[in-house]
């Protein structure tokens, strides 16, 4: 267990929450707007929503962090996505935060809808940016292994470009297989979600999948559109996936935005 540690600049609180075998890097900009948790990419970190952060402003609460083994959180004995889901519920207790709103990127968008379906009384809704769709990739999992065999020098470096995490390449892989298991059962976790979900849809590639197994990974959630009408596309922006936080922050910020004007206001302590 590590030691809390906290810096405070006006409002903003920053510090390591403790959990389980490791402490997760938190930053809390307090303040009495609605509470905003987001969720980051798989290997990214907390610093890629600093520009929806800037655009929302002080009208909401920002709480961004480190998942395990990326930015400044420390290494664990486990790196699965149940240990990643439980860990939202531990940085909601630890900051006193009562029915945010989630918004997840990539990776984040199924943490988000996966511990806000077995928690709706305590979430207000969920922005997926360009993840969780409802998409069978188990056909990929030995070009996912050989892509992260291939990658391994480089990890050092990407880690410390915020674009991997403190892992082994086989660590990697077996996240990335693992993820690919959440996205083709999704289907059922999306038709049952009872608050309002709002996706910021990306166009055309990313590094590991060409436009066109992209594109169908997008058209996946159609039919999930038509089945349940709380969840909804707020926009279909121009930038791809590795960018979409970078180029269309705004749209990400609108649908922030959106899932606020329709939900009642409750404030959290912290």
């Amino acid at each position: 267990m590590h030691a809390e540690r906290v810096t405070t600049t006006t409002s903003t609180w920053t510090g390591l929450v403790p959990v389980d075998d490791t402490a997760l890097a938190v930053t809390d900009t307090g303040g009495p707007g609605r509470p905003v948790v987001y969720l980051n990419g798989q290997f990214a970190t907390q610093a890629y929503w600093r520009r929806v952060v800037a655009e929302l402003g002080g009208a909401f609460r920002h709480i961004t962090y480190d998942m395990r083994a990326r930015g400044r959180s420390g290494r664990s004995a486990d790196y699965s996505f149940e240990a990643n889901v439980r860990d939202v519920g531990a940085v909601l207790a630890a900051r006193g935060v009562e029915r945010p709103l989630l918004a997840g990127w990539s990776y984040g968008a199924p943490v988000a809808l996966h511990w806000a379906s077995r928690n709706p009384e305590r979430v207000l809704g969920v922005v997926c940016v360009d993840g969780a769709y409802p998409y069978d990739f188990s056909y990929a999992e030995e070009r996912i292994r050989r892509l992260w065999r291939r990658s391994a020098w480089l990890l050092p470096l990407l880690a410390r470009m915020g674009m991997a995490a403190r892992m082994s390449a086989r660590q990697h892989a077996d996240s990335n297989i693992e993820l690919c298991e959440i996205y083709a059962a999704l289907g059922p976790v999306l038709d049952s979600v009872p608050f309002p979900v709002r996706y910021v849809a990306a166009t055309g590639g990313n590094l590991g999948g060409g436009r066109a197994e992209m594109e169908s990974m997008r058209d996946s959630l159609a039919p999930v559109l038509a089945r349940n009408p709380n969840i909804k596309v707020s926009a279909k922006v121009a930038s791809n996936h590795g960018t979409i936080l970078r180029k269309d922050f705004r749209a990400v910020a609108d649908a922030v935005r959106e899932l606020a004007a329709a939900a009642p206001h409750v404030g959290g302590a912290g």
